[in-house]
């Protein structure tokens, strides 16, 4: 049976609290986390602090660089034990977490550590008032000790998607990963100290958020900085909490996106490329479409098509032959989205197809298993079509024009993600430039360079993640005049 300690200061320390670590797949007790109180926030915050004025603040950027690499090659060396790891806390396929979580949370690191490495600084020369000249160059000093809340759809990557540019610019972090997903958060530790990272640079501690880790550590107040990424309500919490100092938050929150198919996209790719963005993950990707908008002419067609997609996906254990689609993170998730489920019926929707929980051989009967679904038929005000439900759904509709794809997809209080098929390249440009989301994809879904900017527009998100713009938050920007 696993255990499940915090990681402070290098060190794996245990508490007197723990909760149990359950596998969606066939619900099976993987084992026991020690939850951190407020005496173990203290101590993450105040290593982190430490190293951040000792060994690790005084380091070169070339050490820091040659460390994350470092980092990065052993998460690569122990490649199996991630993978087995995120396996168990989400139950995602095997073809999804192979090619996906573990590649991505270990590039992570290069990404970033190349990118600090080789980032210029502007400077400019002036005039000043008695006839002579000064110049102006920037400087970036780290921000600090920052906490990083994470999800639990996808904990490495979207972990290592923050660890990595913190540790980059020489920041210390505290890492609050979901009480879900506990594994690869705690494994990085081992990976952090054979990799040479001193002590207290990266730490973790496990719990939930209220009265406990996680509003210990976004309240603390030797806290510099906090970045989250989940649903919308908790970082409003989140904001809140980080009001007391005033301290800079870097959120990436909840997404209600749209997918618009016009009747002269490929409708091939379009139909699979929606099938992907609707059931990927198993739905629990923030990114993922579901709100479906087909041009009138296409739309039955359409309709039949992704149908088809749907129960075409095999479920089942993530090491089965040719299964693409897991469970939900967890019994409690498996019933928030099946209550939607009953909301779609409740409300006169027409079930294509899905609606309810598959039937599963019986070793798998007690995971946290829901049918991918899709209607139609529902109105816009439907709660279906207005929350967020974070699974393996979507509900399609029709439109006629180009004005009313763009109304529809806006009307939304969310702004995170589209996904817009059409062969018409001003249609595309035009639909870039009126959605109001924090990133379009034209004719693709999910398709990122790391170098551009990420994150999300109204109630999705604070900030922007990636590349140079993910230096934003985490350095402070210096500037230094030179009087000549």
């Amino acid at each position: 049976m696993k255990q499940f300690r915090n990681f402070i200061n290098g060190e794996w320390v245990g508490t007197g609290r723990t909760f149990e670590d359950r596998n969606p797949i066939d619900n099976s007790l993987i084992g026991h986390v020690h939850e951190a109180g407020q005496a173990e926030v203290d101590a993450a915050v105040a290593a982190a602090r430490r190293a951040l004025q000792g060994e690790w603040g005084r380091m070169t950027v070339a050490r820091r660089v040659e460390l994350l690499h470092a980092v990065a090659d052993g998460i690569n060396r122990r490649f199996d034990e991630f993978l087995q790891a995120e396996i168990a806390d989400t139950g995602k396929p095997l073809s999804l977490a192979s090619h996906v979580d573990i590649p991505r949370g270990a590039a992570n690191f290069k990404v970033f550590a190349d990118l600090i490495r080789n980032v210029p600084a502007e400077s400019f020369a002036m005039a000043t008032p008695d006839g002579g000249e000064a110049i102006n160059y920037a400087v970036r000093s780290p921000r600090g000790v920052i906490g990083v809340v994470c999800p639990w759809n996808l904990p490495l990557l979207l972990m290592t998607w923050k660890v990595g540019p913190a540790l980059a610019c020489g920041n210390t972090v505290v890492v609050k990963p979901s009480e879900e997903t506990p594994a690869t958060a705690t494994l990085l530790g081992e990976v952090m100290n054979e990799a040479g990272v001193p002590p207290g640079v990266y730490n973790v501690v496990h719990g939930f958020g209220p009265d406990s880790a996680g509003a210990f550590l976004t309240a603390h107040p030797d806290v510099n900085g906090i970045t989250f990424t989940g649903e919308t309500r908790t970082g409003e919490a989140i904001m809140k909490a980080a009001a007391n100092g005033v301290r800079p938050v870097s959120l990436e929150l909840g997404g209600k996106n749209a997918g618009i198919v016009f009747a002269d996209a490929d409708f091939d790719k379009a139909v699979a490329g929606i099938a992907r963005a609707a059931f990927e993950n198993s739905g629990q990707v923030c990114l993922g479409t579901e709100r479906v908008y087909v041009q009138r002419p296409i739309f039955e067609r359409f309709v039949a098509a992704l149908k088809a997609k749907a129960e075409g996906l095999r479920l089942g254990s993530p090491d089965g032959d040719g299964v693409n689609m897991g469970p939900l993170v967890s019994l409690e998730h498996q019933a928030k989205v099946l209550s939607y489920y009953r909301k779609a019926a409740d409300a006169g929707a027409t079930v294509v197809t899905g609606g309810g929980v598959p039937e599963m051989p019986e070793a798998l009967a007690e995971g946290a298993w829901v049918q991918p679904t899709i209607w139609t038929g529902l109105p816009e005000d439907s709660a279906v079509i207005r929350e967020e439900i974070f699974g393996p759904c979507c509900h399609i509709a029709p439109f006629d024009t180009e004005e009313e794809a763009i109304r529809l997809a806006n009307d939304t209080p969310y702004g995170l993600a589209a996904t817009v098929w059409t062969s018409d390249l001003g249609a595309a440009h035009r639909m870039g430039s009126a959605l109001e989301v924090g990133i379009c994809w034209i004719n693709a879904w999910f398709l990122r360079d790391l170098r551009t900017a990420f994150g999300g527009a109204k109630q999705s998100g604070i900030g922007r993640e990636g590349g140079v713009h993910s230096l934003e938050f985490y350095t402070e920007l210096r500037n230094v005049c030179v009087k000549l």
